[in-house]
Protein backbone atom coordinates (compact mmCIF):
# COMPACT_ATOMS: atom_id res chain seq x y z
CA UNK A 1 0.00 0.00 0.00
CA UNK A 2 1.38 3.42 -0.95
CA UNK A 3 0.58 6.41 1.24
CA UNK A 4 2.40 9.77 1.37
CA UNK A 5 5.58 8.46 -0.27
CA UNK A 6 5.80 5.45 2.10
CA UNK A 7 5.45 1.91 0.77
CA UNK A 8 4.74 -0.90 3.29
CA UNK A 9 5.33 -4.54 2.44
CA UNK A 10 5.17 -7.30 5.08
CA UNK A 11 6.57 -5.30 7.99
CA UNK A 12 9.26 -3.57 5.89
CA UNK A 13 8.94 0.16 5.38
CA UNK A 14 10.40 1.85 2.30
CA UNK A 15 10.90 5.59 2.62
CA UNK A 16 12.70 7.65 0.01
CA UNK A 17 14.18 4.57 -1.68
CA UNK A 18 15.69 3.11 1.54
CA UNK A 19 14.45 -0.15 3.05
CA UNK A 20 13.89 -0.12 6.81
CA UNK A 21 12.45 -2.97 8.89
CA UNK A 22 9.57 -1.89 11.09
CA UNK A 23 10.18 -2.40 14.83
CA UNK A 24 8.27 -5.40 16.23
CA UNK A 25 5.22 -4.63 18.37
CA UNK A 26 6.84 -6.17 21.48
CA UNK A 27 9.52 -3.45 21.50
CA UNK A 28 6.84 -1.00 22.68
CA UNK A 29 5.66 -3.18 25.59
CA UNK A 30 6.48 -2.49 29.23
CA UNK A 31 8.93 -4.78 31.02
CA UNK A 32 6.05 -6.63 32.71
CA UNK A 33 4.28 -7.15 29.38
CA UNK A 34 7.48 -8.22 27.65
CA UNK A 35 8.22 -10.76 30.38
CA UNK A 36 4.82 -12.35 29.67
CA UNK A 37 5.80 -12.83 26.02
CA UNK A 38 6.78 -16.31 24.83
CA UNK A 39 10.27 -16.63 23.38
CA UNK A 40 8.94 -18.20 20.19
CA UNK A 41 6.60 -15.22 19.69
CA UNK A 42 9.51 -12.78 19.44
CA UNK A 43 10.02 -14.03 15.86
CA UNK A 44 13.57 -12.78 15.62
CA UNK A 45 15.18 -12.58 12.17
CA UNK A 46 18.85 -13.54 12.10
CA UNK A 47 19.76 -11.89 8.82
CA UNK A 48 20.23 -8.16 9.25
CA UNK A 49 21.02 -8.35 12.98
CA UNK A 50 24.25 -7.02 14.48
CA UNK A 51 25.22 -10.61 15.35
CA UNK A 52 24.79 -11.61 11.70
CA UNK A 53 27.32 -8.92 10.73
CA UNK A 54 29.78 -10.19 13.35
CA UNK A 55 29.37 -13.76 12.08
CA UNK A 56 30.18 -12.51 8.57
CA UNK A 57 33.35 -11.06 10.08
CA UNK A 58 34.07 -14.44 11.70
CA UNK A 59 33.73 -16.12 8.28
CA UNK A 60 36.23 -13.66 6.82
CA UNK A 61 38.69 -14.48 9.61
CA UNK A 62 38.30 -18.20 8.93
CA UNK A 63 38.84 -17.64 5.21
CA UNK A 64 41.97 -15.61 5.91
CA UNK A 65 43.32 -18.63 7.80
CA UNK A 66 42.51 -20.97 4.91
CA UNK A 67 39.44 -22.60 6.49
CA UNK A 68 36.52 -22.83 4.08
CA UNK A 69 34.04 -24.34 6.56
CA UNK A 70 31.32 -21.99 7.82
CA UNK A 71 29.61 -22.98 11.09
CA UNK A 72 25.91 -22.13 11.12
CA UNK A 73 24.26 -20.19 13.94
CA UNK A 74 20.76 -19.80 15.37
CA UNK A 75 18.92 -17.97 18.16
CA UNK A 76 18.50 -19.80 21.47
CA UNK A 77 18.42 -18.98 25.18
CA UNK A 78 22.19 -18.90 25.63
CA UNK A 79 25.58 -19.39 24.00
CA UNK A 80 26.36 -23.06 23.33
CA UNK A 81 27.70 -25.44 20.69
CA UNK A 82 26.17 -28.92 21.05
CA UNK A 83 28.45 -31.94 20.78
CA UNK A 84 28.24 -33.42 17.31
CA UNK A 85 26.69 -30.31 15.73
CA UNK A 86 28.95 -28.15 13.53
CA UNK A 87 27.35 -24.89 14.57
CA UNK A 88 26.42 -22.85 17.63
CA UNK A 89 23.54 -21.05 19.32
CA UNK A 90 23.51 -17.32 20.04
CA UNK A 91 21.48 -15.82 22.93
CA UNK A 92 18.30 -14.07 21.82
CA UNK A 93 18.97 -10.93 23.86
CA UNK A 94 21.60 -9.88 21.32
CA UNK A 95 18.96 -9.70 18.58
CA UNK A 96 17.53 -6.31 19.55
CA UNK A 97 18.49 -3.40 21.88
CA UNK A 98 15.15 -3.76 23.73
CA UNK A 99 16.02 -7.35 24.67
CA UNK A 100 19.58 -6.37 25.57
CA UNK A 101 18.27 -3.75 28.00
CA UNK A 102 15.93 -6.29 29.60
CA UNK A 103 18.77 -8.81 29.98
CA UNK A 104 20.93 -6.22 31.72
CA UNK A 105 18.08 -5.26 34.04
CA UNK A 106 17.23 -8.86 34.94
CA UNK A 107 20.76 -10.26 35.32
CA UNK A 108 23.13 -7.30 35.54
CA UNK A 109 25.34 -8.78 32.81
CA UNK A 110 25.01 -9.01 29.02
CA UNK A 111 27.46 -11.63 27.78
CA UNK A 112 28.81 -10.45 24.44
CA UNK A 113 27.33 -6.96 24.71
CA UNK A 114 30.09 -5.18 22.78
CA UNK A 115 31.74 -6.01 19.46
CA UNK A 116 35.11 -7.05 20.89
CA UNK A 117 33.59 -9.33 23.53
CA UNK A 118 31.16 -10.82 21.03
CA UNK A 119 33.92 -11.63 18.53
CA UNK A 120 35.92 -13.37 21.25
CA UNK A 121 32.93 -15.58 22.07
CA UNK A 122 32.21 -16.24 18.39
CA UNK A 123 35.78 -17.40 17.79
CA UNK A 124 35.47 -19.71 20.81
CA UNK A 125 32.17 -21.18 19.58
CA UNK A 126 33.63 -21.58 16.09
CA UNK A 127 36.37 -23.70 17.67
CA UNK A 128 33.74 -26.03 19.15
CA UNK A 129 31.86 -26.21 15.83
CA UNK A 130 35.00 -27.04 13.83
CA UNK A 131 36.00 -29.63 16.45
CA UNK A 132 32.64 -31.33 15.79
CA UNK A 133 32.65 -30.83 12.01
CA UNK A 134 36.01 -32.55 11.51
CA UNK A 135 35.78 -34.88 14.54
CA UNK A 136 39.10 -33.55 15.75
CA UNK A 137 38.68 -34.89 19.29
CA UNK A 138 39.09 -38.42 17.98
CA UNK A 139 42.71 -37.76 17.02
CA UNK A 140 45.41 -39.16 19.28
CA UNK A 141 47.43 -35.92 19.21
CA UNK A 142 44.36 -33.90 20.24
CA UNK A 143 43.78 -36.21 23.21
CA UNK A 144 47.46 -36.09 24.18
CA UNK A 145 47.56 -32.28 24.21
CA UNK A 146 44.11 -31.33 25.47
CA UNK A 147 42.85 -34.50 27.14
CA UNK A 148 39.91 -36.79 26.28
CA UNK A 149 36.65 -35.09 25.33
CA UNK A 150 34.86 -37.86 27.24
CA UNK A 151 36.07 -36.44 30.56
CA UNK A 152 32.98 -35.44 32.60
CA UNK A 153 32.23 -31.76 33.09
CA UNK A 154 32.41 -30.81 36.74
CA UNK A 155 30.05 -28.30 38.34
CA UNK A 156 33.12 -26.28 39.25
CA UNK A 157 36.75 -26.39 38.23
CA UNK A 158 39.73 -25.35 40.26
CA UNK A 159 41.52 -22.72 38.20
CA UNK A 160 45.28 -22.38 38.44
CA UNK A 161 46.01 -18.75 37.54
CA UNK A 162 49.76 -19.34 37.32
CA UNK A 163 49.45 -22.25 34.87
CA UNK A 164 51.18 -21.85 31.51
CA UNK A 165 49.65 -24.99 30.07
CA UNK A 166 46.53 -23.14 28.93
CA UNK A 167 45.88 -20.00 26.90
CA UNK A 168 44.01 -17.05 28.40
CA UNK A 169 41.12 -15.79 26.33
CA UNK A 170 37.60 -15.45 27.76
CA UNK A 171 38.62 -14.94 31.38
CA UNK A 172 38.32 -16.98 34.58
CA UNK A 173 40.99 -19.30 33.08
CA UNK A 174 38.16 -21.00 31.19
CA UNK A 175 40.51 -23.17 29.12
CA UNK A 176 41.10 -25.18 32.30
CA UNK A 177 37.41 -26.12 32.61
CA UNK A 178 37.46 -29.11 30.21
CA UNK A 179 39.53 -30.50 27.31
CA UNK A 180 37.02 -29.30 24.70
CA UNK A 181 37.01 -25.81 26.25
CA UNK A 182 40.81 -25.89 26.18
CA UNK A 183 40.70 -26.62 22.44
CA UNK A 184 38.05 -23.95 21.74
CA UNK A 185 39.99 -21.32 23.70
CA UNK A 186 43.24 -22.27 21.95
CA UNK A 187 41.52 -22.12 18.56
CA UNK A 188 40.10 -18.66 19.38
CA UNK A 189 43.53 -17.29 20.33
CA UNK A 190 45.03 -18.73 17.12
CA UNK A 191 42.18 -17.33 14.96
CA UNK A 192 42.21 -13.77 16.32
CA UNK A 193 43.80 -11.44 13.74
CA UNK A 194 47.16 -9.94 14.75
CA UNK A 195 47.19 -11.94 18.01
CA UNK A 196 50.97 -12.56 17.80
CA UNK A 197 50.50 -15.79 19.77
CA UNK A 198 54.00 -17.04 18.97
CA UNK A 199 55.55 -14.19 20.92
CA UNK A 200 52.80 -13.97 23.57
CA UNK A 201 53.11 -17.66 24.50
CA UNK A 202 56.82 -18.14 23.87
CA UNK A 203 58.19 -20.55 26.48
CA UNK A 204 54.71 -21.67 27.55
CA UNK A 205 53.64 -25.33 27.19
CA UNK A 206 50.40 -23.86 25.78
CA UNK A 207 52.31 -22.81 22.67
CA UNK A 208 52.50 -26.48 21.59
CA UNK A 209 48.70 -26.51 21.52
CA UNK A 210 48.61 -23.37 19.39
CA UNK A 211 51.13 -24.85 16.97
CA UNK A 212 48.99 -27.97 16.75
CA UNK A 213 45.90 -25.90 15.92
CA UNK A 214 47.87 -24.17 13.17
CA UNK A 215 48.86 -27.59 11.78
CA UNK A 216 45.26 -28.80 11.94
CA UNK A 217 44.06 -25.74 10.04
CA UNK A 218 46.45 -26.59 7.23
CA UNK A 219 45.07 -30.13 7.10
CA UNK A 220 41.36 -29.37 7.23
CA UNK A 221 41.69 -26.64 4.61
CA UNK A 222 42.09 -29.50 2.11
CA UNK A 223 39.37 -31.74 3.58
CA UNK A 224 35.58 -31.87 3.53
CA UNK A 225 34.04 -31.86 7.01
CA UNK A 226 32.77 -35.21 8.27
CA UNK A 227 29.63 -33.52 9.65
CA UNK A 228 27.79 -30.95 7.54
CA UNK A 229 24.18 -31.11 8.71
CA UNK A 230 22.58 -27.80 9.71
CA UNK A 231 20.82 -29.12 12.79
CA UNK A 232 19.57 -26.57 15.34
CA UNK A 233 19.32 -27.62 18.97
CA UNK A 234 16.76 -25.89 21.21
CA UNK A 235 16.05 -23.09 18.71
CA UNK A 236 14.15 -20.09 19.97
CA UNK A 237 11.41 -20.59 17.37
CA UNK A 238 10.37 -23.80 19.18
CA UNK A 239 10.66 -22.42 22.71
CA UNK A 240 7.27 -21.80 24.33
CA UNK A 241 8.61 -20.50 27.65
CA UNK A 242 7.87 -16.88 28.51
CA UNK A 243 10.73 -14.49 29.20
CA UNK A 244 9.69 -14.49 32.87
CA UNK A 245 10.06 -18.28 32.99
CA UNK A 246 13.40 -18.03 31.19
CA UNK A 247 14.79 -15.60 33.76
CA UNK A 248 13.47 -17.63 36.68
CA UNK A 249 15.29 -20.70 35.33
CA UNK A 250 18.42 -18.67 34.72
CA UNK A 251 18.36 -17.25 38.24
CA UNK A 252 17.92 -20.71 39.78
CA UNK A 253 20.87 -22.05 37.80
CA UNK A 254 22.98 -19.07 38.85
CA UNK A 255 22.10 -19.59 42.52
CA UNK A 256 23.06 -23.25 42.20
CA UNK A 257 26.47 -22.35 40.77
CA UNK A 258 27.03 -19.75 43.48
CA UNK A 259 26.16 -22.24 46.21
CA UNK A 260 28.46 -24.89 44.72
CA UNK A 261 31.39 -22.46 44.67
CA UNK A 262 30.62 -21.27 48.22
CA UNK A 263 30.43 -24.84 49.53
CA UNK A 264 33.78 -25.79 48.01
CA UNK A 265 35.56 -22.73 49.40
CA UNK A 266 33.99 -22.84 52.85
CA UNK A 267 34.87 -26.52 53.29
CA UNK A 268 38.52 -25.56 52.86
CA UNK A 269 38.29 -23.07 55.72
CA UNK A 270 36.05 -24.86 58.22
CA UNK A 271 35.81 -28.42 59.54
CA UNK A 272 32.80 -30.75 59.17
CA UNK A 273 30.99 -31.72 62.36
CA UNK A 274 32.58 -35.19 62.40
CA UNK A 275 36.11 -33.72 62.37
CA UNK A 276 35.55 -30.71 64.64
CA UNK A 277 37.40 -30.59 67.94
CA UNK A 278 35.47 -30.51 71.22
CA UNK A 279 34.15 -27.05 72.02
CA UNK A 280 34.67 -25.69 68.49
CA UNK A 281 32.29 -22.89 67.60
CA UNK A 282 29.87 -23.31 64.69
CA UNK A 283 31.21 -21.53 61.60
CA UNK A 284 27.94 -19.62 61.19
CA UNK A 285 28.35 -18.19 64.71
CA UNK A 286 31.88 -17.02 63.89
CA UNK A 287 30.70 -15.40 60.65
CA UNK A 288 27.90 -13.54 62.40
CA UNK A 289 30.43 -12.12 64.85
CA UNK A 290 32.66 -10.90 62.01
CA UNK A 291 29.99 -9.63 59.63
CA UNK A 292 31.01 -5.98 59.72
CA UNK A 293 34.71 -6.68 59.04
CA UNK A 294 33.95 -9.16 56.28
CA UNK A 295 31.50 -6.81 54.55
CA UNK A 296 34.06 -4.00 54.66
CA UNK A 297 36.62 -6.27 52.97
CA UNK A 298 34.22 -7.18 50.18
CA UNK A 299 32.96 -3.64 49.59
CA UNK A 300 36.50 -2.59 48.63
CA UNK A 301 36.62 -5.05 45.71
CA UNK A 302 36.23 -3.63 42.17
CA UNK A 303 32.66 -4.16 41.00
CA UNK A 304 31.30 -4.84 44.50
CA UNK A 305 29.01 -2.67 46.58
CA UNK A 306 27.23 -2.80 49.93
CA UNK A 307 24.40 -4.93 48.59
CA UNK A 308 26.81 -7.46 47.07
CA UNK A 309 28.79 -7.68 50.30
CA UNK A 310 25.64 -8.29 52.37
CA UNK A 311 24.42 -11.00 50.00
CA UNK A 312 27.77 -12.79 50.03
CA UNK A 313 28.11 -12.83 53.80
CA UNK A 314 24.51 -13.93 54.16
CA UNK A 315 25.07 -16.76 51.69
CA UNK A 316 28.24 -17.87 53.53
CA UNK A 317 26.35 -18.00 56.85
CA UNK A 318 23.48 -19.99 55.30
CA UNK A 319 25.82 -22.49 53.68
CA UNK A 320 27.85 -22.95 56.89
CA UNK A 321 24.63 -23.76 58.73
CA UNK A 322 23.42 -26.13 56.02
CA UNK A 323 26.78 -27.95 55.82
CA UNK A 324 27.19 -27.98 59.64
CA UNK A 325 30.71 -26.55 59.53
CA UNK A 326 32.79 -25.67 62.61
CA UNK A 327 35.84 -23.64 63.48
CA UNK A 328 39.14 -25.18 62.42
CA UNK A 329 42.31 -23.85 64.06
CA UNK A 330 42.95 -20.60 65.89
CA UNK A 331 40.85 -17.58 64.99
CA UNK A 332 43.91 -15.47 64.08
CA UNK A 333 44.89 -17.97 61.36
CA UNK A 334 41.33 -18.68 60.29
CA UNK A 335 40.38 -15.06 59.51
CA UNK A 336 42.85 -14.54 56.61
CA UNK A 337 41.74 -17.82 55.01
CA UNK A 338 38.10 -16.88 55.43
CA UNK A 339 38.66 -13.47 53.85
CA UNK A 340 40.46 -15.09 50.91
CA UNK A 341 37.56 -17.53 50.41
CA UNK A 342 34.97 -14.74 50.45
CA UNK A 343 37.02 -12.65 48.01
CA UNK A 344 37.16 -15.64 45.64
CA UNK A 345 33.40 -16.07 46.01
CA UNK A 346 32.87 -12.38 45.29
CA UNK A 347 34.97 -12.45 42.15
CA UNK A 348 33.00 -15.41 40.85
CA UNK A 349 29.74 -13.65 41.63
CA UNK A 350 30.76 -10.34 40.09
CA UNK A 351 32.01 -12.07 36.94
CA UNK A 352 28.87 -14.16 36.58
CA UNK A 353 25.97 -12.00 37.70
CA UNK A 354 24.81 -8.92 39.58
CA UNK A 355 23.82 -11.05 42.57
CA UNK A 356 20.13 -10.45 42.20
CA UNK A 357 18.93 -13.57 43.94
CA UNK A 358 15.20 -13.08 43.32
CA UNK A 359 13.19 -12.47 40.18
Amino acid sequence: MKRGGVVKRGGVVKRGGAMRRRAPAWTRRSDAQLLDTRLCDLRLPFRGSAVHAHIARLYRELAARGIAFRPHAWWAEEWFSPDGVPGFAVPFYLAHPRLTRLERKMTGLVEGSNANWQMRILRHEAGHAIDSAYRLRRRARYRALFGPASRPYGQQYRARPASRHHVQHLGEWYAQAHPTEDFAETFAVWLQPHSDWRRRYAGWPARRKLEYVAELAGEISRQRPALRRRERIEPLADNTRTLAEHYRRKRRAERHRHRALADRLLRRVFAPAAAARAGALPAATLLRGMKARLRATLERLPGADRYTARQLVRLAIERCEQLQLYQRGARRTLLPRLRAALVRMARGYIAGSALRLRL
